[in-house]
């Protein structure tokens, strides 16, 4: 097997993170923007403006799915994929971006709650706690998967 840089071993990760950005930010949108109709990404204003930061929101989860996509692929052209490092690195762009979600966007912007409901706080400590989750396991992957020179 050829010698690996350390580039290369990141370009896994970097993969695996803009994948866990995509993939994270695509579920919320579909599944809590569009299917259950708990929020907007931007719900301090009109409807109009609402479905627009969607369609905004939408095509920037599609963007980074899709440029983690072609980096898998060069990385799969020069057999150089690092399936747990992938993997780990997905678990963590996914749990930092939920984690991100959750504390700027709902709470220090205010942009939007999880859901409009009279106590917001059990709905908050779970979408927390499970980004978090998420993160400290994708990093665990991460430290544990790390190559030594």
């Amino acid at each position: 097997m050829a010698d690996v840089t350390r580039g290369d071993r990141r370009r896994s990760v970097g993969s695996g993170l803009l994948c866990g950005v995509g993939v994270a930010a695509f579920v919320d949108e579909t599944v809590f923007h569009q299917l259950l109709h708990w929020h907007h990404f931007y719900d301090r204003g009109s409807s109009a403006a609402g479905l627009v930061s969607d369609g905004l929101f939408h095509a920037f989860s599609w963007f980074a799915t899709v440029a983690a996509l072609f980096l898998l692929a060069a990385l799969r052209r020069d057999r150089e994929v690092r399936t747990l490092r992938l993997v780990g690195g997905a678990l963590a762009g996914g749990g930092a971006f939920q984690l991100y979600d959750g504390l700027v966007q709902h709470k220090l912007l205010g942009l939007h709650q999880i859901r409009y409901v009279p106590d917001v706080l059990v709905y908050d400590v779970v979408w927390n706690v499970l980004a978090l989750v998420l993160l400290v396991v994708g990093l665990v992957l991460l430290v544990r998967t790390r190559e030594r020179p």
